[in-house]
Formats: C-alpha cells, sequence, structure tokens
C-alpha cells in the first residue's frame, strides 16, 4: 500500500496507486472449522493445519498438492543400506520468524519432543521407532532407527514433525514461530487468523503479502460469504448443493477433488454393547451408505468399507462385507442379545458431513432398533469429550491425516480398538520397505478391521473448494489437511 505524502505527487502518483490496486497480493480464505490452539504438534485436529500446514511451519520433508514427499528444511539426505540411520543435510540461511537460526539443534529438540515419554504429540506413535537423534555440525542431523521403516520419509511430512524451536514452545498455541513463508500476526478467536508474508524466507518468495483465515461454521453463511465476495475462496466448501449455482457463475471456479479423509461412524469399542462384534457388524448392515452420501453431500464422496482412501494403490475394496441389509442387522442384534435394540448416544462435531449425515445415521439405526440420541457438539467440545475423554457411543468424524491406518494398532486411541494380531502386522509393516510385501500388508490390516467392523466405514470425503475466478495455484486435492499459500497468486 503507498502512503500518499503530499498532494503534489498529482497525477503520476495516482497512476502508481491505481496501478497497485489491480495488483491484489492479499487474500481471505474461509474455513468451516477453527483450531482448538496453534501448535499443530501437540492437537488431533486437522484444522490447525489447514492454516499453518507449510505457511508457517515446515518439515524436513513435506507433502506436494499431487501427494508426492519432497524436501523441507532438508535439503537433501542419505539413508544407509540397512535402512537404520538417515542423515539430513539442511538448508542453510534457514531462520525462525523471531529472527533466530534454524540448526540441527531445532531438528534435534522436535524430534525429541515428538517422540519422549510424556509427548502429547497425536501420532507419537510414528516416531517412537527413531531410537537417537545425533547432531553431526549445525547442518546435518543423522537419524538412527530401532529397526528399518519405509515410512519415514513420509511421516516426517506430517505437521505433527514441523520442526520448531525450544525458546518459541512455552507460547507456541498462541503464538506459532516457524520458518515457513508467512508469519503469524493476529488471532481473534470465533473469528479469523491473520498471516503476513515472512521477508526473510530462505525459500522462494510467496506472490502473497497477506492473507486471512476466515472462520464461517454454517453452511447458510458459508454461501452468502462467498456470492457476496465478501472471502475470496471456500476451502472445504460446507454446501455442496450450491456448488451448481458456482459452476454456473463465471465469477467463481469450484475444485473438486479428493481427501485422504476416511468418513467413519466411529463406535467406542470398549464401552457395551459395542465390544460385541456382532453389534457392531449389526450397525454396519444398517447402514446405507449412498443414501448418507446423497443426502448429506449431494453425490460428492467414494463409498469405503474399510479405512482406507480408495485412490490409494494398495486399496482393497470390502464394501461387500458390511452391504446394507436391515434384515440381516436386526438378526444380528437378536442373536447379540438385543432383540428389541438398544439406546446409546451420537456426537456430532460442527462440519456438515457430521451433522446432516448424523441425521441420516440416526434414521437408518431407528430402523433396525437402535436409538441413538443426537449429541451436537463443537469443535473443542468433541476434542475434549469423544477424542480425549472417550466419554461417547457413537460418533461421525473424517480423519483427514494421510495413510492413517496405524491408528487402530493404538489400544488407547479414541475408539479403543484393541487387537494384538493388527498391532503386530502394524510393526511388521513399518519395518518392510519391500513395495509388493507393504501392499500386501496393507490389504490384510485392511481386511482385519473390516472383517472386525471396527467403525461403521461410511464414504471417502471430497474435497469441495469454491474460489473467484481469477485466483490460481489452490490444491485441489487435500494429500494431507492443508491451504498451502505458498503457490497461490492472483492471475494478471
Amino acid at each position: 500500500m503507498f502512503h500518499i505524502r503530499s498532494l503534489l505527487l498529482g497525477v503520476a502518483s495516482a497512476a502508481l496507486i491505481a496501478g497497485s490496486a489491480l495488483a491484489k497480493d492479499d487474500i481471505t480464505v474461509a474455513m468451516q472449522l477453527e483450531p482448538p490452539h496453534l501448535d499443530p504438534t501437540s492437537a488431533a485436529a486437522g484444522a490447525i493445519d489447514s492454516v499453518l500446514y507449510s505457511n508457517v511451519f515446515e518439515g524436513l520433508t513435506r507433502f506436494m498438492g499431487d501427494g508426492s514427499i519432497v524436501p523441507g528444511l532438508a535439503e537433501s539426505w542419505e539413508i544407509s543400506d540397512d535402512g537404520l540411520t538417515y542423515t539430513f543435510k539442511l538448508h542453510d540461511g534457514v531462520t525462525f520468524h523471531d529472527g533466530t537460526t534454524m540448526d540441527a539443534e531445532d531438528v534435534k529438540f522436535s524430534l525429541d519432543r515428538a517422540r519422549a515419554e510424556d509427548s502429547v504429540n497425536a501420532q507419537k506413535a510414528l516416531y517412537t521407532g527413531i531410537a537417537d537423534v545425533e547432531v553431526i555440525d549445525p547442518l546435518t542431523v543423522k537419524l538412527t532407527l530401532s529397526e528399518p521403516n519405509g515410512s519415514l520419509l513420509f511421516n516426517l511430512a506430517w505437521g505433527d514433525a514441523v520442526i520448531v524451536a525450544p525458546e518459541s514452545i512455552e507460547n507456541i498455541k498462541q503464538t506459532p514461530i516457524g520458518t515457513g513463508a508467512f508469519k503469524f500476526v493476529n488471532w481473534v478467536q470465533g473469528d479469523k487468523i491473520e498471516l503476513e508474508r515472512n521477508d526473510a524466507y530462505w525459500g522462494d518468495a510467496p506472490a502473497l503479502a497477506k492473507a486471512t483465515f476466515k472462520f464461517i461454521s454454517d453452511p447458510t453463511a458459508a454461501f452468502a460469504a462467498v456470492m457476496a465476495e465478501d472471502v475470496d475462496a471456500f476451502a472445504g466448501f460446507p454446501a455442496p448443493e450450491n456448488l451448481p449455482q458456482f459452476e454456473a457463475d463465471p465469477r467463481f471456479q469450484v475444485l473438486i477433488g479428493s481427501t485422504e479423509g476416511e468418513t467413519i461412524l466411529s463406535t467406542n469399542n470398549a464401552l457395551p454393547p459395542f465390544d460385541n462384534v456382532k453389534v457392531r457388524e449389526a450397525i454396519a448392515h444398517a447402514i446405507d451408505r449412498q443414501a448418507i452420501i446423497d443426502g448429506a453431500m449431494f453425490g460428492y464422496g467414494t463409498p469405503i468399507g474399510t479405512f482406507f482412501a480408495p485412490h490409494n494403490p494398495a486399496y482393497v475394496d470390502l464394501t461387500g462385507l458390511s452391504e446394507y441389509d436391515p434384515e440381516k442387522s436386526r438378526a444380528l442384534l437378536a442373536e447379540a442379545g438385543f432383540a428389541d435394540g438398544f439406546e446409546t448416544t451420537l456426537h456430532l462435531p460442527p462440519p456438515s458431513y457430521a451433522r446432516r449425515g448424523g441425521e441420516i445415521v440416526a434414521a437408518q439405526l431407528a430402523e433396525v432398533g437402535i436409538k441413538a440420541e443426537i449429541i451436537n457438539v463443537e469443535w473443542a467440545q468433541w476434542l475434549e469429550t469423544v477424542f480425549k475423554g472417550k466419554n461417547f457411543g457413537l460418533t461421525i468424524i473424517s480423519h483427514t491425516e494421510p495413510m492413517d491406518i496405524g491408528i487402530y494398532a493404538n489400544p488407547d486411541y479414541y475408539f479403543q480398538y484393541n487387537n494384538p494380531d493388527f498391532q503386530a502386522l502394524m510393526t511388521k509393516l513399518n519395518g518392510t520397505t519391500d513395495p509388493d510385501m507393504r501392499t500386501q500388508m496393507l490389504g490384510d490390516a485392511q481386511r482385519m478391521i473390516s472383517e472386525d467392523y471396527v467403525n461403521g466405514y461410511l464414504f471417502q470425503l471430497a474435497m469441495l473448494s469454491v474460489a473467484k475466478a481469477g485466483l490460481q495455484g489452490l490444491w485441489t486435492n487435500a494429500p494431507t489437511q492443508a491451504t498451502d499459500l505458498t503457490g497461490v497468486s492472483w492471475a494478471d
């Protein structure tokens, strides 16, 4: 923005100002969910990564929009022949937003913190196989693994593995300080988060000078905000029924892609009667997936029969194991001792897929005698009550983390599935690097949880976004939950 110091600048100055107005370099992006705090290394809330991943925080590796893994803060790496050591060479000249240098000591601190015994990292299990992190010199760090892990570079690209400085940890939840192309400026809770370009960024400078993330949870308000052009883009647009209207309007572009989001009717496996596999199977056969996709998502979504993304080459179509069959569902309930059904709770967080889908699911369950009391909760409540407190019967949630079938190996995870055979399979998978063997094991893992009916597998969440026509560089797909603005710009 130009500051006019004198009217004597006249016509030339006016022309300059007019030109600058045309060169738009700011953006307002709307999202449905607001982060509970701003530390991606100590929470499971994907909304944190939606704002901060790649923009404010960076890891040794990172996801690109096509799902590929590329170097991040690590310029390059070498892997030992036995697969037990990874030596990373860091980019030189990288600084945190407070001006301090990012070096190998910060990498060691971040990874040690993620894998520590008292770690609150939501994906701690991904990093506990790191036996040692050694600083070789300021720009070189060596990771020693307890056993080979073919997924290490993938795991290091997660938002849970971003590099942070020990000096900024105390206030990281309110004032995030990273190494990314954008710096945190302000958070007006309940409204917006503001970022600005990091002029000292070590990589390619972003085209945008400022970015505002606006939080709009209500689908009707979301439609109104986009139509009025109050926002430049809405990532994960919550009202799919409005997309044809935007597609017909030349002011807008509609981006339809895929996500890593397995949307499930999550079940508390440790809570009776859900500790009975016949009850869980009965629930699975009571659900008409396509009715949920059509009714809640207006046809956007791919049916799934297990916890795995259909676009992954290792995906196995197991929808036939839990096909819609209310009569079979009632018979299974009778076998389990619940011929008259039972009552439970259905906690629904704010996203439209949950609130709208939950109404449909509750009606379908009622048809077989299961009365599910709908309890609408805000995102922070869901995290506290369901995810942390495990105080629920059923809930609907989309798990947007990439390739995260390994959560079923953690009996303390919120749906409390405890299967030693599955845990052993995941341990074996983590130590396997051969692609064909990994594909076979992933197929076995999918079958195991599908045949155990751990959760009701509904659909793979579509990535539906609406943006102004002149905006370019937004991700169409979501290989991880992120709104990466580093390559976004306005067309000339």
